[in-house]
């Protein structure tokens, strides 16, 4: 067993390590590149596309873009916004932060074409309601010949979306802090009583389905996000002469040459691979939110989509970056993750150790009520939709494990799975990469075409 167990741990390091980072980072360049600087360019109009409130994105199925956005930012902003960013800094540097906003301008282009494809390639259940994803992309854009790529996506969903990391740290923080403030000793039974609240508390939103949880991280979302910036700015503000050291810091450290070329690409490396684990950009998960957008429109999805990485990579990472660089220490050895970052809070901050575990619950959570979505939507693609039921409650049911079991060789699997779904799917955006640009050109040629007819008319 201890065999098996490392073998899995030793493919899942290989996979999720330099061929996972070309594939994301290299194929999300290229298509930023191919699409123009799509995510540069076109910033001011995703924002204007989320402004906008259509008669055509009122749902009666479905829900509206600004909730499939909402809902996928759920997904990722989570415990790898505030320990991924610690363990960036603790690998490699401040200059590492740099390099993950780098990576989020191209994370954002890979979702764009998330986002367009979505809505081109997707299908109507019975009921009326929109789905899609890669599996409906591959097949419908690629052709059926390319079933067998979509079902491989569509397994390793199933899996690959478990959330094995996210249950077992939570448990681990809250028990930590129960231990700390005396409340109770970090025990199994408590990892056990944590696991089954948090299976409650995921279970009451899941069982409603996508327009619950859309309608939970409409409110959940903009809180969360909020508070932490709250909590940042208070830090910020107790050491504000510091801040612009904090920013130089990070410019001159993301291009350091003390240490070699080889240093600069380590720390180059490490930013970006951080920032791509962090948006899930090029996973394909965000297509599977977005198709369930009862918007019509296939580049305005993409417009609307391409913010996710502007929002969890950029915003929510670099509050992270700046708190820790102004509060943290860096001199241990070793990557520190979330309790680097809880330290930094708690000495910053009166009681921050507890605030931002509170915060750190809201995210954790927010991830499991749409992971199991995604999930569910594999499952229903493989076995039809009833299984999406059956999926749900294996889901929800799982966190009780997670949370009160050490799994290591889970967690590989888990991390094996993640990588088998970004490689189908940065397949698939890349040979599809014309019908979005195609979609696009006509996008904005339309827009102008109605611009210059309405100047014409009020001249």
């Amino acid at each position: 067993m201890t065999s098996i167990s490392d073998t899995l741990t030793q493919v899942a390091d290989t996979l999720c390590g330099y061929p996972l980072f070309i594939v994301l980072i290299g194929g999300g360049l290229f298509l930023f590149l191919y699409s123009g600087m799509v995510s540069v360019r076109r910033l001011p109009d995703a924002l204007a596309a989320l402004r906008e409130n259509r008669s055509g994105d009122a749902p009666q199925r479905g829900i509206s873009s600004a909730q499939a956005l909402l809902s996928v930012v759920a997904a990722t902003v989570g415990m790898g916004n505030i320990a991924g960013v610690a363990i960036a800094l603790a690998m490699g540097g401040p200059g590492a932060i740099f390099w993950m906003w780098i990576s989020a301008i191209v994370g954002m282009s890979t979702k764009y074409h998330e986002g367009v494809l979505a809505i081109l390639h997707r299908s109507t259940r019975p009921d009326g309601t929109p789905v899609g994803g890669p599996m409906h992309i591959i097949t419908s854009g690629l052709g059926r010949r390319w079933r067998p790529l979509a079902v491989t996506f569509a397994i390793a969903g199933m899996f690959g979306t478990l959330c094995i990391i996210n249950a077992n740290q939570l448990a681990e923080a809250l028990a930590t802090a129960a231990s700390s403030a005396g409340l109770a000793d970090d025990s199994p039974a408590i990892r056990l009583s944590l696991g089954i609240l948090m299976a409650l508390i995921v279970g009451s939103v899941v069982i409603g389905g996508i327009r619950r949880i859309a309608s939970v991280a409409t409110v959940l979302v903009p809180f969360m996000v909020t508070t932490y910036f709250i909590m940042v700015a208070y830090i910020v503000a107790s050491d504000i002469e510091a801040v612009p050291g904090v920013f130089a810091s990070i410019f001159s450290e993301a291009f350091s040459l003390r240490a070699g070329w080889g240093a600069l690409a380590g720390v180059a490396i490490i930013g970006a691979r951080r920032a791509a684990l962090v948006n899930d950009a090029g996973v394909g998960t965000a297509s599977i939110m977005h198709a369930t957008s009862a918007n019509k429109e296939p580049v305005r999805e993409g417009l609307i989509a391409m913010l996710g990485p502007a929002i969890d990579s950029g915003f929510v990472c670099t509050l992270t970056a700046v708190a820790l660089l102004l509060t943290g220490d860096f001199s241990q050895s070793g990557p520190q993750g979330l309790s680097l970052a809880i330290d930094a809070f708690g000495r910053a901050i009166p009681f921050g150790e507890y605030l931002l575990t509170a915060i750190v619950s809201c995210f954790a959570l927010s991830s499991m009520f749409t992971y199991s979505f995604y999930g569910s939507r594999c499952a229903a693609y493989l076995f039809g939709e009833r299984s999406s039921r059956w999926y749900t409650l294996a889901f929800t049911l799982s966190l009780i494990l997670f949370a009160a079991v050490p799994l290591s060789a889970a967690v590989a699997m888990c991390d094996l799975f993640y990588a088998l779904m970004a490689f189908p799917t940065m397949l698939s955006l890349i040979l599809l990469r014309k019908s979005v640009r195609k979609a696009t050109l006509q996008y904005f040629n339309r827009d102008n075409n109605y611009a210059d007819t309405t100047r014409e008319a009020t001249a």
